[in-house]
């Protein structure tokens, strides 16, 4: 990073990239991707290099293997990595110079913050389970009540998460130095999050609804109705005035392609065939296809768990949509 700090990165890269430059796909969030979320990236980043990209998955600061302490969520150090990350990717002698962000949750949040610098090598965006307004739709307040039912939880969750070490393996004789520093340095979050109880500038900052048009890139919004972050895909494709797509399906607080309650879909299928029309210029069809795709769920019965849901989808080519009423 330009203060110095190293930042941790496991990246796929197709066997002949040294020959055949390829764009590159970057996924950055604090879950450690050596262990945390190792299960679950290999198939995703895997898929996007067998089909002609550098995937590429990052610790933020402070997080897993990277050096550094986190001090809250969201913050413009965490974005001014981001940025910095995209151009050295696109500087490397694999990549073709454009890049593009994916992620879920928090690697979905930032991803529209870092697209909100508009940095030239960023040339789209998949944000799946995310919001466009810190303040009023995460896990922090609602109406302008505590969310007490998520902010204690997540607030500790994170705080033992930014705790752990990193890998030995992977940092060497002063993991254990990084290790204490982290323990000593990482404050709670819930400390800065109540003592801004009322929408100001601390929250305005990272709410990509302040200025959808700071974005100079696509963005796919994706995400499920049983999941709490689904009512910021409809606000963004009624705000953004770039090129933008959005997909709601059945699914909780997961990638559709691992989709529950299901159906699930070809979701890489579908990001490959995204970043294809963006990072290859390929003309397949995409931006001619309906602008939403939603899933609308037939009644069922209440159950303690739903594997599937039964119901249709439907496409819109517009939204909002001159058929739906309220």
């Amino acid at each position: 990073m330009p203060d110095g700090c190293r930042l941790a990165a496991r990246i796929w890269l197709p066997e002949d990239a040294d020959t055949r430059p390829v764009p590159a796909v970057m996924e950055y969030v604090p879950y450690r991707k050596n262990d945390g979320l190792a299960l679950r990236d290999a198939p995703i980043h895997a898929y996007f290099a067998g089909h002609g990209y550098a995937s590429v998955r990052v610790d933020l600061r402070g997080s897993g293997d990277s050096e550094g302490v986190m001090e809250d969520e969201y913050l413009p150090l965490e974005q001014a990595d981001g940025v910095a990350v995209l151009r050295w990717l696109a500087a490397q002698p694999w990549c073709t110079g454009r890049v593009g962000i994916i992620g879920k949750s928090w690697g979905g949040f930032n991803g529209l913050q870092i697209a909100a610098h508009a940095p030239p090598e960023l040339r789209a965006v998949i944000s799946v389970a995310s919001t466009d307004d810190r303040y009023a739709d995460d896990v922090h307040y609602m109406g302008g009540c505590t969310l007490a039912v998520t902010q204690l939880p997540w607030a500790s969750t994170m705080l033992a998460l930014n705790g752990t070490p990193p890998d030995p393996a992977v940092v060497g004789g002063g993991w254990r130095a990084r290790w204490l520093e982290r323990l000593e340095r990482t404050p709670p979050f819930a400390d800065a999050w109540v003592r801004h109880q009322r929408r100001d500038g601390y929250w305005a900052q990272g709410s990509v609804c302040e200025d959808y048009g700071a974005i100079a890139c696509p963005v796919y919004m994706v995400g499920g109705w049983d999941d709490a972050y689904r009512n910021a895909i409809l606000r963004f494709l009624a705000g953004y005035p770039g090129p933008c797509k959005g997909l709601i399906g059945p699914w909780a607080h997961v990638y559709p392609e691992t989709g529950v309650p299901g159906p699930a879909i070809g979701f890489l299928q579908e990001a490959v065939r995204w970043w294809d029309r963006w990072l290859k210029d390929e003309d397949n069809g995409i931006m001619e296809e309906p602008k939403l795709r939603a899933f609308v769920p037939e009644a069922t019965p209440p159950a303690t768990a739903l594997a599937t849901r039964s119901g249709r989808w439907v496409a819109l080519e517009g939204w909002p949509a001159a058929p739906v009423a309220a």
